[in-house]
């Protein structure tokens, strides 16, 4: 193995690549610039050891260690400061941008960190610890619609340049058309991927989402490294691969993978250098992230694990070895609510388990996988409340040794609290409802939907088990994987 796959590289070693010097000390309120700013860029290149890579080597550059946790932060300080340089943003001014969530969570790091008030509009696909994250500093959120194109008044693009319209001294930071975008990437991370491999590289993979990336890496390469592979992973759905491949697309379908894929040809995105393209289906994303971090101990979000799959399938089709570069575009922090939470996997259809084909097939927290949140006869009333509200959930099965004996909801809360909040000490067997109407696992759908139509949850059990609860909702996301 090469020294360099022995070894992570020190951001701190060389700042020559990082943007602006930190004496700069322009900010909306005149303070001193951050010095957490001066930590975006000269992000480690690593390799990967524990995943089959064919002939190849093959690295990852990990954007998640920005300050911000994602490959964004580097475009939030270029744009930002570029536009402070050319007089579009000043004291007391606003940045408005239209983001899937990492270029927001840039923007604002940065803006806040000088001073500015940053408005955002997310689409509602946006993961929860993105917009909460957002918020936490200083940002304003507007979600709209992920379920429409360009041109539709709900589409994330053009609310936000309706929002530019109505605020004073608002300025657009328009990733897709924003020529400091892709600079950013033909700067710094272009010259620190040269540096760290040590001029030799043979292929990079990227995902186009504004497509800076992309466009700003193939223009430093052209120059250094004519020749190199630039490989396009996009998500299933988006139209870019065929667009690579046969310079027309159709449609754009759906897709659950955040912040790559497109359903048109961003401006700024330059395609023709790209010589390889692979769609990766949102299973194989999810998936590939999640063996990421079980054989690498990297933490990566759900892009990242579409370039991995990518990057493992151009590198396992080669006949002679290659040295390939391939980025962790942001932390998997952000996605602990979706690709690392079997729950909301299995709910989506991208974890499969064993089918059954009756009624528990609909539960979507079974017994017999530990997953179910329950109470015993003897815990407080005060437990019940805590574990309805960590797992969002609003009732429980009270079980004794694995027997169902009662159901929990929150109306029994509320009439046993209403005039005594003391009673929250009071076991869960005081306020329980012990009669307990069940359906057999081989009840038919009809019976499920006559109970659910009467009340928020159908107990699934039989004389010899409990199997799980199947509410409302997991009645509709049956309904809905049907016609998909």
């Amino acid at each position: 193995m090469n020294a360099l796959a022995t070894a992570v590289y020190d951001r701190a070693a060389d700042s020559s690549t990082t943007g602006p010097s930190s004496a700069d000390t322009t900010r909306g309120d005149h303070l001193p610039r951050p010095a957490v700013l001066d930590l975006i860029g000269n992000t480690p290149l690593v390799p990967v050891r524990r995943l089959d890579t064919g002939p190849c080597e093959l690295f990852l550059k990990l954007e998640s260690q920005n300050p911000g946790g994602s490959i964004k932060d580097r475009i939030g300080l270029s744009m930002i400061e570029a536009a402070e340089r050319d007089g579009l943003l000043g004291p007391g001014g606003t940045v408005v941008e239209a983001t899937a969530g990492n270029t927001g969570l840039g923007l604002a790091l940065v803006a806040r960190a000088k001073g500015y008030r940053v408005v955002l509009v997310v689409p509602d696909k946006m993961s929860s610890e993105k917009v909460l994250q957002l918020r936490a500093l200083g940002a304003e959120v507007h979600m709209t619609r992920s379920d429409v194109g360009k041109g539709h008044p709900d589409y994330y693009q053009d609310r936000a340049a309706r929002l530019v319209m109505d605020i004073p001294g608002a300025w657009y930071a328009d990733q897709f058309n924003n020529p400091a975008n892709p600079l950013a990437h033909e700067t710094t991370t272009g010259p620190e991927i040269w540096q760290q491999t040590g001029h030799r590289v043979d292929a990079l993979v990227c995902g186009v989402g504004s497509g800076g990336t992309l466009t700003g890496l193939s223009r430093f390469f052209a120059k250094v490294r004519p020749g190199l592979d630039l490989v396009l992973a996009d998500p299933v759905g988006s139209v870019l691969k065929d667009y690579v491949e046969t310079g027309t697309y159709g449609d754009a379908g759906s897709w659950a993978v955040e912040g790559i894929g497109e359903d048109f040809i961003p401006p700024i995105a330059d395609l023709s250098g790209v010589r390889h393209a692979y769609a990766v289906s949102d299973t194989e994303s999810f998936a590939t992230a999640r063996e990421l971090y079980r054989a690498e101990g990297i933490l990566a979000g759900s892009s990242s694990g579409t370039l991995l799959a990518a990057a493992l399938r151009y590198c396992r089709a080669q006949t002679t070895p290659r040295r390939v570069v391939t980025f962790v575009c942001d932390t998997g922090t952000r996605y602990l609510s979706k690709v690392y939470n079997d729950h909301w996997m299995f709910d989506q259809g991208l974890l499969k388990r064993a089918h059954q084909g009756d009624l528990r097939d609909l539960i979507s927290r079974r017994a017999e996988d530990g997953a179910v949140v329950s109470v015993s006869p003897e815990d407080t009333l005060a437990t019940a409340f805590s574990r309805m509200r960590q797992a969002d959930v609003s009732q429980l099965p009270v079980l004794r040794q694995g027997q169902l004996v009662g159901l929990l909801d929150e109306s029994d809360l509320l009439a046993q609290m209403h005039m005594d909040a003391r009673h929250f000490q009071d076991p869960v067997e005081s306020a329980m409802s012990h009669d307990v109407h069940t359906l057999p696992p081989g009840a038919p759908l009809s019976a499920l939907i006559e109970q659910l139509r009467g009340g928020l949850v159908a107990v699934i059990a039989d004389d010899q088990r409990f199997y799980g609860l199947v509410t409302r909702f997991d009645l509709l996301n049956h309904l809905r994987k049907g016609l998909s």
